[in-house]
C-alpha cells in the first residue's frame, strides 16, 4: 500500500491550494481517509476526514469553512481544497487511510489510521 500526496507549495496569505492524495495497492473509496498536518515543532493534528458510504466529512475547528475534502473514486484520489490560507496553516500535510470501515463515519485522530503518505509541504507566506 502506498499513498502519495501532491500539490503542496508556497502560497500567499488569503490564497488557495489544492492537495491530492493518490494511492496504489488500496482503493481509497473503500476506506475512511484523513488529512493531517504537522507544523515545525508542533504535534501532528487532524485537519479533516471523509467517510465511506455517504461521503460525509468532518473538519477541525481551525479549518472549518475554509478547507474541503472530496473524493474522485474513478481516479482513486482524495482531495484537500484549501482557501483563505493563513500563515498558521503552514505545515507538512499528509493523508492516511483507515482499515476500519464504519459507514458514514470517519475519525480525525491520527492513531485510528493505518496507512500513511509521506506528506507534502505547504508554506503560507508573503
Amino acid at each position: 500500500v502506498q499513498l502519495v500526496e501532491s500539490g503542496g507549495g508556497l502560497v500567499q496569505p488569503g490564497g488557495s491550494l489544492s492537495l491530492s492524495c493518490s494511492a496504489s495497492g488500496i482503493t481509497l473509496g473503500r476506506h475512511p481517509i484523513g488529512w493531517f498536518r504537522q507544523a515545525p515543532g508542533k504535534k501532528r493534528e487532524g485537519v479533516g476526514c471523509i467517510s465511506v458510504g455517504d461521503g460525509s466529512t468532518r473538519y477541525a475547528d481551525s479549518v472549518k469553512g475554509r478547507f474541503t475534502i472530496s473524493r474522485d473514486n474513478a481516479k482513486n484520489t482524495v482531495y484537500l481544497q484549501m482557501r483563505s490560507l493563513k500563515p498558521e496553516d503552514t505545515a507538512v500535510y499528509s493523508c492516511a487511510a483507515d482499515k476500519l470501515i464504519i459507514p458514514n463515519l470517519c475519525p480525525i485522530a491520527d492513531y485510528e489510521y493505518d496507512y500513511w503518505g509521506q506528506g507534502t509541504p505547504v508554506t503560507v507566506s508573503s
